[in-house]
């Protein structure tokens, strides 16, 4: 790959650097099958290579984040995902015959798989690098070049971003461009082939404004409240262990993790204090405990603490972590509010913190009929050990994606599209649907030997009173 072009994120703006990789593509756009899956692996060598300082990077920006965490939710998933897309992408390049109807015969149908261009990819800083590259993945698979816009929020592995892709790409194939909000007002504003946007569902709005005045397609992955229903028949004990995995991973700064639990009025008290005492096991301390992540700002930080606030003071129980919180990291201690206030804050607003509401319910009916007065969620979590109630559950709910009897793993699975619905999103990626989001589907359709509608050129008579008669029985007048 040519280098010599410099680092155009620096030397130019947003609009320069597009104009660029916009000439690029149109110089060369249909990428072979051999020269994504080349560039698949070298971003898959660059991410394994460059591990220790990524981890580095984000634990700097986070102020502490758990090294394992970041192997397994940015390190291992992006090379899972270079790896089945390079594995596959041949295959998903294959023009797919269709059939043609009959009006039309002799003829062929077939559908061709096109990149769109140049794709912008916002990113957010809750995982800055899996939910960067992943993407990424998916786009240069699907043939594109692309931009990068990084959260503000994460300067150091914004940072180190434009240095390991910058050094094994050139900058009209990617680009990374980090900056403040008015970088990420200026790059939500340019005309991209696609845009893909990962946030919250309150700036999604606004990135899909900017993004009609242009007509750019948009994935957007949002997120909002993710339930998860315990139904009567679950083994609260194991339920209660399983969502505290979840929940207090990266510290509930995850766009999937469970955000409250539903579950019914004789278990709710049994499965607050479970939740809590997995929590004080997997955590016996917090500061200076490597493995718990702290809160990402100050900002975000005081906001957990007035939504707990906020919830007590309505009446709620509070159950905290027992552990103190010594010097300045800014760790937020694993907290279970029983009860809260169904018109607070806590439960209206994404937590995104290692908050979890817990709200009894009658039973699992009244469970399904609290999750659909809602807005439909990225994610959905049941736990109960019968079939019949487990269907029940997906027949009765709609939501971007479900684990049953866990949290947060269909996320990772590279063949099943992630993606949400209504305020939760729009569009899909990974694997296939991934390569998919970022093509445009192009319908080729060759007539054969004779064209039978040139045939049926005017002056209509005979032949094309025949025509219309044998295939629709319609006579003309």
């Amino acid at each position: 790959m040519d280098q010599t072009a410099g680092n155009l994120s620096a030397l130019d703006g947003p609009a320069a650097v597009l104009a660029r990789q916009r000439a690029a593509f149109l110089a060369a756009p249909f990428p072979t099958a051999e020269q994504r899956r080349a560039k698949l692996g070298t971003l898959q060598n660059a991410i394994h290579k460059n591990q220790d300082l990524i981890a580095d990077a984000i634990s700097a920006d986070f102020g502490n984040r758990s090294r394992v965490e970041t192997v397994m939710s940015e390190i291992l998933p992006c090379i899972a995902a270079c790896k089945f897309a390079a594995s596959h992408v041949t295959r998903w390049m294959r023009p797919q015959r269709r059939k043609v109807g009959i009006n039309f015969m002799p003829a062929t149908n077939r559908l061709t798989f096109t990149p769109k261009g140049v794709v912008g990819v916002v990113s957010p800083w809750n995982y800055p690098i899996y939910l960067t590259i992943g993407p990424l993945v998916d786009i240069l698979a699907a043939g594109n070049r692309c931009m990068i816009k990084p959260s503000e929020l994460t300067p150091a592995t914004a940072t180190l971003l434009v240095k390991l892709l910058g050094d094994i790409f050139a900058p009209d194939e990617v680009a990374v461009l980090p900056g403040d909000v008015s970088v990420g007002r200026a790059f939500t504003a340019l005309p991209f082939d696609h845009l893909i946007y990962t946030g919250s569902t309150h700036i999604g709005r606004d990135v899909m404004r900017a993004a009609a005045e242009n007509l750019v397609p948009l994935t957007l992955e949002l997120g909002g409240k993710s339930p998860v229903i315990v139904a009567e028949d679950a083994d609260i004990a194991k339920a209660a262990s399983s969502i505290a995995v979840g929940k207090f991973f990266n510290a509930g700064q995850t766009c999937v993790s469970p955000d409250y639990a539903l579950v019914s009025n004789a278990g709710a008290e049994n499965f607050a204090r479970a939740v809590l005492d997995a929590a004080e096991k997997m955590y016996p301390a917090l500061s200076g405990n490597p493995d718990y992540t702290a809160i990402i700002s100050d900002r975000h930080h005081a906001r957990l603490t007035d939504l707990v606030a906020e919830a007590e003071a309505a009446g709620a129980t509070v159950l905290r972590h027992a552990a103190p919180v010594r010097g300045n990291v800014r760790h937020f201690p694993p907290t279970v509010v029983l009860d809260p206030p169904l018109d607070g804050k806590l439960m209206r607003d994404e937590i995104f913190g290692p908050v979890l509401p817990v709200v009894r319910v009658d039973s699992t009916d009244a469970a399904i009929a609290f999750v659909n007065a809602r807005p439909r969620p990225l994610a959905l979590y049941a736990y109960t050990k019968d079939a019949a109630t487990e269907q029940k559950i997906l027949g009765s709910t709609i939501s971007g994606g479900v684990t049953i009897n866990g949290t947060m793993l269909h996320v990772g699975q590279e063949d099943m599209p992630f993606g949400g619905i209504g305020p939760s999103g729009m569009g899909a990626y990974h694997g296939h649907e991934g390569f998919l989001e970022f093509s445009h589907a192009r319908a080729v359709h060759k007539p054969g030997f004779f064209s039978g509608f040139e045939m049926l050129k005017p002056p209509h008579k005979g032949r094309t009173r025949f025509a219309l008669k044998a295939l629709a029985g319609f006579e003309l007048k």
